[in-house]
Order: C-alpha cells, then sequence, then structure tokens
C-alpha cells in the first residue's frame, strides 16, 4: 500500500513517534491525515486535521469516528508506560485501559471506514510484547496482549481485504526511554521504518536497530509458523463430534 493520496489517522499524534509518523505521512504524499491527541493541536499544513481523541474516552472515540468519512490507515500510537513492580493492580489497569483497550475500541469505531477502503491497521507496540522487561512489567504485559489482539485482527479481517501490521520496537529517543542509557534510534527513522514496512506488506515490523536483531529470528520461527497455521483455521466448520 502506495501511502501517497491516502487518508491516516494517528492517535498519540502530539510528541515522539505519533508526531513523527505525522510528518512523515505527509512528506509521503497523504491527503489528509488526522492527528488524535488529548489536548488540541496545531499543525501549520491544511492536510492536517486535529482531533480530541482520548483513547480511553468511548464519547471521544465514536465522536472523531463520526468526522471521518473516510480512512485508508489507522495507527495505533496512542500509548502509556509507567515504571512499576506489580504490586499494584491500578497500575497494570492503567497500562491495559490504554495499550490494549483503547487500541481495541480505536479499532473496532474505524472499521466501517478501513472496510470500504479495504485499508490497513497498524498497531506501534514494542518488543516487550514478545520478552517482557522486569523494570516495567504492566507495560509488557499489556504491550504482549496488544500484540496477540494484532494477531487476532489480522486472522480475523484478512477476509475483509483489511491488514493488520504490529510495530514492534526497541530503543527509541521518546519521553519513556529517556533513562535508559543505550543507544537509541530517533522518533523520525522509527516512522519512516514502519510506513516502509506497511508499503512493503510486512506484518510485523521492527523499525529501528535494536528490533531488527530478532527480525530474522520471529519470522522465520515456530511461533511465527503457529500464527499462521491458527489463521488458516479461520472460516474452518469445526469437526463433527
Amino acid at each position: 500500500m502506495s501511502i501517497e493520496g491516502k487518508t491516516v489517522l494517528v492517535t498519540g499524534a502530539n510528541r515522539g513517534i505519533g508526531q513523527a509518523l505525522v510528518e512523515e505521512a505527509l512528506r509521503r504524499g497523504a491527503a489528509r491525515v488526522y492527528a488524535g491527541t488529548r489536548q488540541p493541536l496545531a499543525h501549520p499544513d491544511e492536510r492536517v486535521t486535529p482531533l480530541s481523541l482520548d483513547v480511553t474516552s468511548a464519547a471521544q472515540i465514536q465522536a472523531a469516528a463520526g468526522r471521518v468519512g473516510s480512512l485508508d490507515i489507522l495507527i495505533n500510537n496512542a500509548g502509556l508506560g509507567l515504571y512499576d513492580d506489580l504490586s499494584d493492580p491500578g497500575a497494570l489497569e492503567k497500562h491495559l485501559a490504554v495499550n490494549l483497550f483503547g487500541t481495541y475500541g480505536v479499532t473496532q469505531a474505524f472499521l466501517p471506514q478501513l472496510t470500504r477502503a479495504r485499508g490497513a491497521i497498524v498497531n506501534v507496540l514494542s518488543v516487550t510484547a514478545l520478552a517482557a522487561l522486569p523494570f516495567i512489567p504492566a507495560y509488557s504485559i499489556s504491550r504482549a496482549a496488544a500484540f496477540s489482539l494484532s494477531q487476532s485482527l489480522r486472522a480475523l479481517l484478512a477476509g475483509q481485504g483489511l491488514s493488520v501490521h504490529a510495530v514492534l520496537t526497541g530503543y527509541v529517543d521518546t519521553d519513556m526511554s529517556r533513562g535508559f542509557d543505550v543507544p537509541k534510534a530517533s522518533p523520525e527513522s522509527v516512522a519512516r521504518a514502519i510506513f516502509d514496512g506497511v508499503e512493503h506488506g510486512e506484518e510485523d515490523i521492527f523499525p529501528d536497530p535494536m528490533a531488527q536483531t530478532l527480525a530474522d529470528s520471529w519470522r522465520s520461527g515456530a511461533a511465527k509458523a503457529l500464527e499462521h497455521q491458527y489463521a488458516a483455521l479461520v472460516g474452518a466448520e469445526p469437526a463433527a463430534s
């Protein structure tokens, strides 16, 4: 799928990867970019339409869906990442509310537009979906759940002509990773790699050097093969007992 001439919606578009995704979509010739943020966002490019979109608010999600008549690409980028030690269930609930149920709610609300366009859903996740990072366990759990959601949606929506892409980021220079003293990719380079992956039809996108070290082993591994085996069962009639 080429980005040129398409309509794109990015959640969490006010900073970091989300902001970079808006700029990269414009650079690639998107006809319209909806920038979903909690706070009002001003942008000098007339192709950008700000949307008030708190992904934990069902009312705001529905209002945003009502404003968007057509949509080719939905990028679920809004996310929450806090340090915790799993001693407080509230921390896990907060992460799931944004990173899992927010992604699910936005996707469901925009499915009619995406289905008409035979479009794409892009869920920006993390390599912690594959292996938990002990410093941020609630975040890791929520990303693993959102990755499973992405795999399920991919199988269930393929028959409607929709593609679902999971973005598994490593270390990126954003507010969340500021405390990690490791080499980090820029949000701009990650945004470019995400759109490259979408245009090339990659199911799972590893958009930075750290994530890339896992790409080949994941794509050729047993877990990915099992995902494809399970996806092939969609629509199959259960065997008679």
